[in-house]
């Protein structure tokens, strides 16, 4: 008996020590409230940092895939047309302020030309008389570059402005706009070359262009000729690359226009055929990689 007894009292010890071990246990653990708490603020948290990357990410993609689209072949050579035509425009006022002569630079009274110019009495009144209608000679030359050089200037950069999608996206009607606009632009500026170089021969070969030259080369200012100046013959330079330009620009934008046709017709072909195929199939027609 004695014996049953003490085991007895072993074993309310050992489970006893069991009992408070399991209780310090479940005071030392966390409670299971706290925890999807906790989970919940660590989620959230991550989902608010890939929300937030990926809106930047997207951001990102959208303004890198505008510039892509505008700096393609199309869109760098409209770039450069635009470019020649400032040119052309800052050669074509160059030219006329050049020739005008004392005309341009002298407003009434004195100025800097009497000085440098040994003009005197009856002779500065006829050299300033000559370069004024020598000046409205040539002013239809002067207003009909600068209205040509920035209508397509203009009209250069829209395209440009307006080509930030891909090809497949743009409507038909502005790339057929483009083309049309480039293949006019080149031709007009040969035609316009050719008007302007005619136009600057005919108004130097006249009496009043011939009188002034002698006049000038009298006092040693013999650059003031009747020859075809070096600022004119820099308009017809950038009028030739500007044609240059158009051409190769109106090649590209049909080379793009038949590649948009074939993509057409490839989705057309793919969404007949689509209720044929099975469901997890992937789509690898609808990409389009047109950038010319």
């Amino acid at each position: 008996m004695s014996e049953a007894r003490s085991h007895r009292e072993r074993r309310e010890r050992h489970g006893g020590g069991y009992r408070e071990s399991q209780q310090q246990q479940q005071r030392t653990r966390p409670s299971s409230s706290s925890r999807p708490s906790t989970r919940t603020q660590y989620s959230s948290r991550n989902q608010s940092s890939h929300s937030q990357y990926g809106r930047r990410s997207t951001s990102e993609e959208v303004h890198g895939s505008k510039c892509a689209h505008i700096c393609s072949r199309r869109g760098v050579v409209l770039m450069c047309a635009f470019l020649s035509n400032l040119l052309v425009l800052f050669c074509v006022v160059a030219a006329y302020v050049t020739l005008s002569g004392m005309s341009a630079t002298n407003f009434g009274g004195g100025s800097f030309v009497d000085v440098v110019i040994p003009f005197e009495g009856t002779e500065l009144q006829k050299v300033r008389d000559l370069d004024m209608q020598f000046s409205q000679m040539r002013a239809p030359g002067i207003y009909g570059g600068l209205a040509f050089s920035i209508t397509f200037g203009v009209l250069s950069l829209f395209f440009v402005m307006s080509g930030n999608k891909p090809a497949h996206v743009l409507s038909r009607k502005l790339l057929i706009g483009q083309f049309a606009f480039q293949l006019i632009g080149a031709v007009a500026y040969v035609t316009a070359v050719g008007l302007y170089l005619h136009f600057v021969i005919k108004v130097n070969s006249t009496d009043v262009c011939l009188t002034r030259e002698r006049l000038y080369a009298r006092n040693g200012l013999t650059w003031m000729n009747c020859n075809v100046s070096g600022a004119d013959a820099a308009v017809a330079l950038f009028g030739i690359i500007t044609a240059i330009l158009y051409a190769v620009g109106a090649f590209f934008t049909i080379r793009t226009i038949q590649h948009v046709n074939q993509y057409n017709k490839e989705r057309v072909r793919y969404e007949a055929e689509r209720p044929k195929r099975p469901h997890n199939t992937h789509d690898s027609s609808r990409q389009s990689g047109i950038s010319i």
